[in-house]
């Protein structure tokens, strides 16, 4: 079994690393790595973004939803306290958005709903509830999606959409609600299922994540790992590395399930349903009750949302055979540094081919960057 695998070449296993409830290699952070932004460089930014033109202006109003300064302060954030780089980066994004038609992709659903919901079946991620203090929990299967059921466009354009929804909707009633700014949310990754067959993806994962790394900077405040199986120390091995210090910094990977620390956090109903028992049930989807499991299609958080992009659409579900046709969002250029990544992955996985004690086949993997 791969728990008795000794020779595992760079990668040495550290069982701290997996039950630690605490984020691997946390040290005291500095105002820097903290994204401590001063009040001047908000001003200079907004200085800036004020002189930007028209059609920039009416885009980066669906970014800030009326709170300019802390949407200011997240791409400062993102680009360590520069100006100048995060003006960039900000007129880079609202750029990105006209050209790729943002502003009105809540306005165009994927049909049909079957098709849809191949979809929703093969990227796993779905809101389980609130923290006790009003953030949304998102949770993400990264162990059990396939990505199997439609082409790459397809994935983006959904992806995008739960962000925009996210920013759009469920992050201002969240504000309204509780009188006060929510501007970020919690995720809980599920590992479960895991597979050395998962760096087939690599390529898609990446994509997505280079999207919401320069589009959506600074909205996530905690990630939670869950169900870790063996195969996941050697891959943050790999990862660690390559991430941002602020990113870094908050990841914490917790025990089994993670029930009993997400529970300071958040009430039991707010769990997503991976996290709810111990045990081998904890690593499956629900298939007696798919409205307790967030990943579903039928999930409240699934349904409003797609009702909500039918509404702003202004159409129904079509009664006669509909020719499917996703949203073409231009992809970003590949990050030196994670394409660095997809091959280093490729490197360290082909030295376990050589060893005796791995009893699975890696022959079929191929990665891709």
């Amino acid at each position: 079994m791969l728990r008795n695998f000794k020779k595992v070449s760079i990668f040495e296993v550290k069982n701290r690393d997996i039950s630690s409830q605490k984020p691997f290699g946390l040290e005291q952070p500095t105002n820097k790595q903290m994204g401590v932004v001063t009040h001047e460089a908000i001003n200079q930014l907004k200085a800036l973004m004020d002189q930007v033109d028209e059609p920039l202006k009416r885009t980066f109003q669906n970014v800030h939803q009326g709170y300019i300064v802390e949407t200011l302060d997240r791409f400062l954030k993102a680009r360590e306290g520069n100006v100048a780089k995060a003006h960039k980066m900000l007129v880079d994004s609202l750029n990105w958005r006209l050209q790729n038609g943002i502003d009105d992709i809540l306005s165009k659903p994927i049909l049909p709903v079957n098709f849809y919901r191949g979809v929703r079946d093969s990227q796993l991620i779905g809101v389980s509830g609130y923290t006790k203090e009003g953030l949304p929990v998102f949770a993400i299967g990264v162990g059990l999606s396939t990505f199997d059921k439609a082409s790459v466009n397809y994935y983006v354009q959904s992806h995008i959409q739960i962000n925009e929804y996210r920013d759009r909707v469920i992050l201002p009633a969240a504000t309204k609600k509780h009188g006060r700014y929510i501007g970020k949310c919690v995720k809980v990754l599920d590992m479960s299922g895991l597979k050395l067959s998962a760096l087939n993806q690599i390529k898609l994962l990446t994509t997505i994540s280079t999207i919401d790394d320069l589009n959506y900077p600074e909205k996530t405040i905690t990630y939670y790992i869950v169900n870790v199986p063996y195969i996941f120390s050697a891959c943050w091995k790999v990862v660690k590395p390559l991430l941002q210090e602020r990113t870094k910094l908050k990841v914490q990977v917790l025990q089994g399930c993670g029930r009993d620390e997400l529970l300071k956090i958040m009430d039991y109903s707010a769990l997503p349903h991976f996290c709810r028992r111990e045990g081998s049930g904890s690593s499956r989807r629900s298939n007696n009750n798919t409205t307790e499991d967030c990943f579903s299609l039928d999930h409240p958080f699934h349904q409003e949302l797609y009702n909500y992009m039918k509404h702003q659409s202004g159409i129904q579900e079509p009664t006669k055979p509909f020719k499917q046709g996703s949203m073409h969002v231009q992809l970003p250029l590949a990050d030196p540094k994670k394409t660095e990544f997809c091959k280093t992955l490729a490197s360290e996985w082909r030295k376990f081919e050589t060893q005796d004690d791995l009893s699975i086949s890696l022959h079929d993997i191929k990665i891709s960057d």
